[in-house]
């Protein structure tokens, strides 16, 4: 079947009845973006002359992979580009500088437990490397921050996270803490592993079809947030992994990658408490000052509930 077989007129018309531009009623905005959503498939479908087989194909897909969509999204480059967008819209309003930002991924939970300065993040039940981190929340000229609150999420050393998975304590490897009056904060846990996608899965099955692997690096998710300042969702990556800058959520930045260091000396193991080799991270966290009228940070999406058979 030959390409552009109907005009552009045809096609926005069509699409803009589709979405309602003609009636009253319903939300102007959804109107709007559904007819531009709409018309830019169309046209797709028509300069590509994609057959009907392979849009029905298309619909089997996503009706299979909408348990997978929170890893999709990354995947195929939507969560990065919208940070790329927040990035230049801050640049507009004036606003430089800070932490980078990075993607939030879809394995968050809310209402991990509280600690004051310092945390335990895992429960002593892998024996992975023990990792401490350790760092200070500042402003942009270098001052602290005072009672900043970090939030801390990480796969463990099989790259699960708990809550999805195979099952792990509650929050493990999840903690929020309240920095003190200097805005230092200190964590103990264990080295993160990377991961991907579901061998088998729809996610996974996508990334094979674009000719693209399905894995990401070692990384430690954050949320930081202190008043009068804009809220930071950003990750740090873990130096030396193989796919470190071939992440295939795109979450690697180059200022996210803080220097691991290694402590197999005897007399250090024994200064930290341990009896085996660790690790320390130091990273500082620069928080940007809230300007009225930029655009926010403060993202509303849906999480996934604190229970025990989501699946990743």
């Amino acid at each position: 079947m030959p390409a552009n077989l109907i005009s552009k007129d045809e096609i926005r018309q069509l699409a803009d009845t589709a979405a309602g531009l003609d009636l009253p009623g319903g939300n102007p905005r959804l109107k709007t973006v559904m007819a531009r959503l709409l018309n830019d498939l169309f046209v797709a479908i028509d300069d590509l002359d994609i057959s009907m087989d392979e849009v029905w194909a298309a619909v089997a897909y996503l009706t299979k992979a909408a348990p997978e969509y929170g890893l999709i999204v990354p995947g195929i480059g939507l969560e990065r580009f919208l940070d790329m967008r927040l990035d230049e819209a801050e640049r507009l309003a004036g606003l430089a500088g800070g932490t980078p930002r990075a993607i939030e991924g879809p394995l968050y939970v809310a209402g991990a437990p509280v600690s004051k300065y310092e945390a335990r993040l895992d429960d002593g039940t892998d024996d992975g490397e023990v990792l401490f981190m350790e760092g200070q929340v500042c402003d942009l000229s270098g001052a602290a921050v005072p009672h900043a609150t970090i939030e801390v999420w990480h796969a463990d050393r099989m790259g699960n996270y708990s809550f999805f998975g195979p099952p792990q304590s509650p929050f493990n490897l999840r903690r929020k803490i309240e920095t003190d009056a200097e805005g230092r904060y200190r964590f103990r846990t264990i080295m993160p592993s990377g991961y991907g996608c579901p061998p088998g899965s729809s996610s996974e099955g996508l990334m094979h079809s674009m000719g693209r692997h399905a894995m990401r690096p070692a990384h430690v998710h954050f949320f930081v947030e202190a008043p009068g300042y804009r809220k930071l969702t950003t990750q740090i990556n873990i130096d030396g992994d193989k796919y470190l800058h071939d992440d295939f959520a795109f979450g690697t930045r180059d200022d996210l990658i803080p220097v691991v260091e290694r402590f197999g000396d005897a007399a250090e193991i024994h200064k930290a408490g341990l009896n085996a080799p660790f690790s320390r991270i130091k990273f500082n966290f620069d928080l940007v000052k809230e300007v009225a009228g930029a655009p926010s940070t403060i993202v509303h999406r849906e999480h996934a509930p604190a229970a025990l058979d989501t699946t990743k």
